[in-house]
């Protein structure tokens, strides 16, 4: 399929490359398995990082832009850090392309949305049923059905203030690509969303631990 497409592109031309692949789940920890962490190192990092490499020497013969979709979960986590940690990855391999690929005209922006659970569907409603069901031995040792109940509880009351204009990053991605002057980084997100991660980014770690621990505490 690579081959295909390049060779095909080779001839017509080459203008934007959107990767916008990812999965979403929930849970602390020690409550999801090794193998779920690789699969979405794979789907979420990998798979953005495989694309761009495969295009690139089309992009870089066009000076042409490259779209990566984050989230500004890149900066904390609620509930669902290995969504996070893949995040975060991506905006760290964006950073270095994007410095690498100015000598050749290729442009790279990132899409850092909210919330918009309701409009993706990337990740619905949880289950803490389910959830206690695939805990190991060990970690039911260690937590509560109720507390399972209430951090399911939480993070569903998240999902469900989740935002319906997913039309607000389309425009963003919309724009990245034929802007004459791009941004290096799109926020669309809420006014409260981006309070947080303004407080993460310029405040000691001791705030923002205590703001979402007393969050997630009520």
């Amino acid at each position: 399929s690579e081959k295909c497409l390049l060779r095909h592109f080779s001839s017509i031309g080459f203008w934007g490359l959107v990767n916008n692949a990812g999965i979403s789940t929930f849970g602390e920890t020690g409550w999801l398995s090794m193998e779920k962490y690789e699969k979405f190192a794979d789907v979420n990092l990998l798979g953005s990082i495989r694309t761009t490499l495969a295009f690139l020497p089309l992009l870089r013969k066009y000076k042409g832009r490259i779209v990566f979709m984050s989230s500004i979960i890149a900066y904390f986590s609620l509930g669902n850090g290995i969504y996070s940690m893949t995040k975060a990855a991506i905006e760290k391999f964006c950073d270095a392309l994007r410095l690498e690929m100015k000598k050749f005209g290729v442009q790279v922006c990132i899409i850092q949305p909210g919330n918009y659970a309701r409009s993706t569907k990337i990740q619905p409603p949880v289950s803490a049923e389910e959830i206690w069901n695939e805990l190991s031995e060990e970690e039911k040792a260690v937590y509560t059905k109720e507390y399972v109940r209430e951090r399911v509880n939480f993070f569903n009351s998240i999902l469900s203030k989740g935002s319906t204009n997913g039309n607000e990053v389309v425009d963003a991605m919309v724009d990245a690509l034929m802007s004459p002057a791009p941004k290096a980084r799109y926020m669309v997100a809420k006014l409260k969303e981006k309070a947080l991660v303004f407080v993460c980014a310029l405040f000691p770690t001791i705030v923002m631990d205590y703001i979402l621990s007393y969050a997630q505490s009520k």
